[in-house]
């Protein structure tokens, strides 16, 4: 039996969970989130808690318990803390700054990169080399936040270019090697 399909989703005081069917729609302070599921998994609310259970114990089965259960825990989440992901901009010359809902970034090009906040996503910069994404959906946070290090990943021989916060690249040697030293 999966461990995390089987725990219960507490509801906090002040969001709401309705269920219709294999869609969830999850209603809070921070703004409202709905999903549709696999129609095999039963939802069901009881009380302030939301319960998963599964049909059968076939594969695909016991594979959608779990990320179901974890995708409906996200839900609730975004909508009373949010979620944000820190991304730095390492290199000389490098620099961020917020104008207006454009984040408009100096990577090292002949031109400057310009990235759009929407509806969903919110982005702060609070110094040149930092950069904050933050919204209530887990997925579209992780998705813009890759779009944006795109834009110019750590390169392996300086270490220039934008990483996630915490995030450890692996440096190369360069073109003159070991033998050269000296």
């Amino acid at each position: 039996m999966s461990r995390i399909g089987r725990k219960p989703i507490n509801i906090p005081a002040g969001v709401e969970v309705k269920i219709d069917g294999s869609e969830v729609t999850v209603k809070g302070p921070k703004g409202t989130l709905s999903q549709k599921f696999n129609p095999k998994m039963a939802i069901a609310q009881e009380g302030t808690e939301v319960l998963v259970t599964r049909p059968d114990d076939q594969k695909e089965s016991r594979s959608l318990h779990g990320l179901t259960r974890t995708l409906i825990h996200n839900m609730v989440v975004g909508v009373t803390e949010g979620f944000s992901k820190t991304l730095e901009v390492q290199g000389v010359g490098y620099r961020v700054q917020k104008q207006g809902k454009d984040l408009v970034m100096n990577l090292g090009y002949s031109h400057q990169v310009v990235v759009s906040e929407n509806e969903d996503i919110k982005i702060e910069a609070p110094n040149a080399n930092t950069i904050i994404i933050s919204g209530i959906d887990k997925q579209k946070v992780g998705q813009f936040a890759a779009e944006v290090r795109e834009k110019r990943p750590p390169e392996p021989y300086k270490g220039k270019g934008i990483r996630y916060q915490g995030e450890y690249v692996r440096h190369k040697e360069g073109k003159a090697g070991k033998g050269a030293k000296g």
